[in-house]
């Protein structure tokens, strides 16, 4: 392990961040809300010391020779937890929050896209810092990692690296031969959409600052918004359908967005996990729209669809916005969401949860299993279309379902230990290493994780975290052969 290599690399992506924050700087000036001078010193505090730290630990010997797998890892997971940290600078700095684990909290949440807050009244937050709070969803979305291997081209050829260890899902999508330039093609869809929806949105009646803060929370499928109530603030059916489809479109692998954009929508419509995404979309819409307009939560059948859209389309994509206290549905209704909170997007998108691969994966081979029981002659093989499924694939997917199940589990017991109930406890839980945002019981679409004790969100900040970069990146620091040579 290379560790000046390592940290080299970490005080650019930390200079990085310090540089996105001149842009919320921009918004504070404009606004002259009081944020110029808190958002000001942690842009030079974050570009000095990671500029510092780039400099320092520079070693023109490092360039010739190639990343390997571990520094990737080692990059990836350290170097969130450190951006997180210098996020909360502005959160600090401005007054925001007067404790540490408040300021990394929001932090890590909009960089890993869960959109878990702990501000109590966001209203009451200067234009600056909420977006600041947006943007970092939007940086996180795509990812930093990718961002930088975009705009930094001394990674080279260790590049791949990171992309594997940053990039949601089982096997990230090489588009283009060079990495750098696989990066800046996801970046050019990412911009694209999101100048799409946000213009849509304005039509609708936001004005540009809110259009562009819902925009990255959509995109980035993080739920950060500028008003207490969400979304559901606007009172509009046109702005909840417009960022109904977007949620969809960001719970897409990007790279089927990259085929259509080449005019090949049929490689997207032949892909298994899209079709089983947009059936399970379309399926649990329904039943929930039946079952809420049968219990007489809504007078009509058109607000039971624009609700139960909406809020579908939240949960399964992990973006976290509300438009309905969701509690007060029938419990299958809520059984339905929850089951959606475990799932989360496709591979490839910027969607949490488990993603809809490895349930598919793990269901092929379930019944491929009950099959060999019934045939045990027979040679059958897992499929995600015409395409056989490595054994080392499902080994894998397999792995990371009892590693997220096992610490999802062990979060929410560690949590109820600090005096929360249990069913917050195991929500709260689920909702941060879903990277989702609400979960139900004390931490519901209508409540918050501020009145949450300080360990509990020490737990729920890591789980963040491991959700957000697939769970081995981060526990694989753990194990000692990881660190040996």
């Amino acid at each position: 392990m290379r560790w000046r290599y390592v940290l080299h690399v970490i005080g650019a992506l930390v200079a990085c961040v310090g540089l996105t924050m001149v842009l919320p700087l921009m918004w504070g000036l404009y606004y002259g809300d009081g944020t110029a001078f808190p958002l000001g010193l942690s842009l030079f505090i974050t570009v000095f010391l990671g500029g510092t730290t780039f400099l320092i630990f520079r070693d023109p010997k490092s360039k010739k020779i190639p990343m390997t797998h571990r520094e990737g890892m080692a990059i990836v997971a350290l170097g969130w937890f450190v951006a997180g940290a210098f996020g909360g600078l502005p959160f600090y700095l401005g007054g925001v929050f007067e404790s540490v684990v408040d300021c990394v909290f929001e932090s890590l949440s909009g960089f890993s896209t869960t959109g878990s807050s702990v501000l109590t009244n966001i209203e009451a937050i200067p234009r600056g810092l909420l977006f600041w709070r947006s943007l970092t969803h939007w940086l996180g979305g795509m990812g930093i990692i990718v961002l930088s291997l975009a705009i930094l081209p001394f990674l080279g050829v260790g590049g791949m690296q990171l992309y594997k260890a940053e990039v949601p899902g089982p096997t990230p999508d090489k588009l283009k031969p060079r990495i750098k330039d696989t990066a800046i093609t996801l970046w050019k869809v990412y911009v694209l959409f999101s100048a799409i929806e946000t213009v849509l949105l304005m039509f609708g009646g936001m004005d540009f600052f809110d259009a562009l803060c819902h925009t990255f929370g959509t995109m980035a499928t993080g739920g950060f918004s500028t008003m207490n109530t969400s979304v559901a603030a606007f009172d509009s059916a046109y702005i909840d359908y417009v960022i109904t489809i977007f949620m969809l479109i960001a719970g897409v692998n990007f790279s089927l967005h990259f085929m259509l954009l080449k005019w090949r929508p049929a490689v997207m419509f032949k892909d298994p996990e899209f079709r089983v995404f947009i059936g399970m979309t379309f399926v649990f819409c329904v039943i929930i729209t039946i079952v809420v307009y049968l219990a007489g939560n809504y007078d009509n059948a058109a607000d039971s669809i624009r609700y139960t859209s909406f809020q579908v389309a939240s949960i399964l994509t992990t973006t976290g916005y509300a438009t309905a206290d969701y509690e007060l549905w029938p419990a299958v209704a809520q059984s339905i969401l929850l089951f959606c909170m475990f799932v989360g997007g496709c591979a490839g998108s910027t969607g949490g949860g488990m993603k809809v691969m490895r349930i598919m994966v793990l269901c092929k081979k379930s019944y491929k299993e009950l099959f060999r029981l019934i045939h045990p002659r027979s040679v059958s093989h897992v499929k995600m279309g015409r395409i056989v499924v490595k054994d080392d694939v499902i080994s894998g997917v397999f792995g990371f379902f009892i590693l997220w199940i096992g610490l999802f589990v062990l979060a929410g017991m560690a949590v109820s230990a600090t005096g929360v109930d249990v069913t917050t406890s195991f929500a709260a839980s689920l909702a941060c290493i879903g990277n989702i945002g609400p979960g139900i019981g004390g931490v519901g679409p209508t409540d918050n994780f501020a009145w949450l004790p300080d360990t509990a969100k020490w737990v729920l900040t890591f789980c963040m975290v491991l959700g957000r970069l697939e769970i081995y990146t981060v526990i694989i620091l753990f194990v000692p052969e990881f660190w040996r040579k």
